[in-house]
């Protein structure tokens, strides 16, 4: 007997005010299996937040200071409706300054990175230690809490670091309970959901995934629909879903734009037509985008124009296949995030999210996982029944090696590179590290140095090799590989890859510096 889906379940709205953090939150809610939905501040009224049901508002936090004119604000109204409210960093500002509290500039301290609280006993803090380690990022603090509101915690040069008005459930927070380096973050945010907001754990993904199924099955009845897929996580995840949804009215499209990595092409298409008996189409496009890319060096360009020439090549298929009435893409929520949509800062343009040209010949375009966290993706794909060689796939730029490739793309760059690469996976395999880095990849950069081999002088490029570790790709530290396994990829690139003459190893988090290099 089929399972019944819970259509129904408790959700969080996250309140978007421009902080860096914002997706982290949302995706910290989810691990406590409740919804959460992200909206900008200004795009929805308090009624409309009333009328949505949603157990709990979390104001995030932001790069303004609250009493600046120009600064983001919330609808007042929003206290008065009876919904629970957690106000970070900044949002707790907002909160204490609008409901009549007063927020200055610390003249004397500010506090950034890890700070001692010490907390007071309520129920934001329950089983939390009476001090702990939170992650600061403030310059401004609230001198005088709203009337009502009571301080909770403190730290040495911050008197107010908490504050809750228990009879309307209202909290702020000066700190980041979201992120990783505050102690107990984890069991706060759990308090504000069970507790305080009242909220049941029952948003799970395999709901995610039935609900997603039975959804395209009705709303692309009768629909042909044209799937871009890279054969990487993402889109062979959505392919799976709409597979299983609409059947042989979904076409995979997968574009051989010449910019895949070593024997990528093929293993793409044996996996989807003979596991999984897709309809699929292999584009062999290599100088179609080869062709335009010649001579274009800004990452951002690169971008656009491989977005566009991607949206070209399916209409032109869907011309040739006849009626075709939908596109579908594997965006997720940090490509949408990174792309700047919402009020956030533009940090790189997605191919499929901030590349897409204006103008395009399908009536809609569906992304089944554009609010999906990659390890959420994952989960979804486990779920589908994908085989864990792909769910585990190293994750892969829509744009290709276009964006591995440091300044403008050639064909001989591009040869270089995927042995480069390969090699480095090789060796990452050989060390069974394949799933203790989350993604790891070589670059190609523009720089040529000197170089000796045979008692000749060589004059290469030099190859910086990239692994990371993070959970959710908003962060992410660079992964500690072993020396061996650095000293073997060095040693075969330099004997292997003739024109290559130097590797060099990024160490370099996110932020500052994104996974990829451009």
């Amino acid at each position: 007997m089929k399972r019944s889906v819970n259509t129904v379940e408790d959700k969080i709205l996250v309140l978007d005010f421009g902080g860096q953090y914002n997706q982290l939150i949302a995706r910290r809610v989810r691990e406590q299996h409740v919804y959460a939905e992200i909206q900008s501040y200004n795009r929805i009224t308090a009624q409309e937040i009333k009328a949505a049901g949603y157990k709990g508002v979390i104001f995030t936090g932001g790069p303004n200071s609250v009493y600046d004119a120009a600064s983001p604000h919330y609808d007042p109204e929003i206290l008065q409706i009876g919904v629970p409210i957690l106000g970070i960093c900044y949002g707790d500002q907002l909160l204490a300054y609008m409901a009549g509290g007063r927020v200055d500039r610390a003249e004397n301290f500010s506090e950034y990175g890890k700070t001692t609280v010490f907390f007071d006993d309520d129920i934001l803090f329950r089983d939390v230690p009476q001090k702990g380690v939170c992650w600061m990022s403030h310059t401004d603090f609230i001198s005088q809490p709203p009337a009502g509101f009571a301080v909770i915690a403190h730290t040495d040069q911050c008197p107010c670091a908490a504050m809750c008005d228990p009879d309307r459930k209202l909290y702020g927070v000066q700190f980041h309970p979201e992120v990783t380096h505050t102690e107990y973050g984890e069991q706060m945010l759990a308090n504000f959901l069970f507790p305080i907001c009242g909220c049941r754990a029952d948003w799970k993904m395999e709901d995610f995934v039935e609900r997603s199924i039975e959804k395209y099955r009705g709303e692309l009845a009768g629909k042909k629909v044209l799937l871009a897929l890279s054969g990487g996580v993402d889109s062979s995840v959505a392919a799976v879903l709409l597979h299983k949804a609409i059947g042989r009215n979904l076409t995979c499209v997968f574009v051989d734009h010449g910019l895949l990595r070593k024997g990528e092409g093929d293993f793409v298409e044996k996996t989807f037509r003979d596991t999984f008996g897709m309809n699929l189409i292999r584009v062999q496009a290599e100088k179609r985008f080869l062709k335009r890319l010649t001579g274009v060096r800004d990452p951002e360009e690169k971008r656009k124009i491989i977005g566009e020439e991607f949206i070209r090549v399916f209409e032109d298929e869907a011309k040739r296949l006849g009626k075709i009435h939908v596109l579908a893409q594997g965006t997720i929520y940090p490509d949408v995030v990174e792309s700047g949509k919402g009020d956030s800062a533009v940090i790189k343009s997605h191919h499929n999210v901030g590349g897409l040209p204006d103008v395009i010949s399908f009536e809609k375009i569906v992304e089944p996982l554009r609010t999906l966290f990659k390890d959420e993706v994952r989960q979804a794909g486990a779920q589908l029944g994908i085989p864990h060689a792909l769910v585990w796939r190293q994750p892969f730029p829509g744009p290709g090696l276009a964006v591995r490739v440091i300044g403008a793309v050639t064909e001989e760059k591009l040869a270089l590179l995927r042995d480069a690469d390969a090699i480095f996976r090789e060796e990452i395999g050989a060390a069974g590290l394949e799933e203790e880095t989350n993604q790891y990849f070589a670059v190609l950069t523009d720089l040529r140095s000197v170089g000796v081999m045979g008692d000749a002088r060589t004059y290469g490029y030099t190859v910086a090799l990239r692994a990371v570790t993070t959970d959710d790709f908003m962060t992410a530290e660079w992964t500690r590989l072993p020396y061996d396994v650095l000293e073997r990829s060095s040693n075969r690139i330099t004997n292997e890859v003739t024109g290559i003459s130097r590797v060099v190893f990024d160490i370099t988090s996110k932020p500052p510096a994104t996974v990829e290099w451009e």
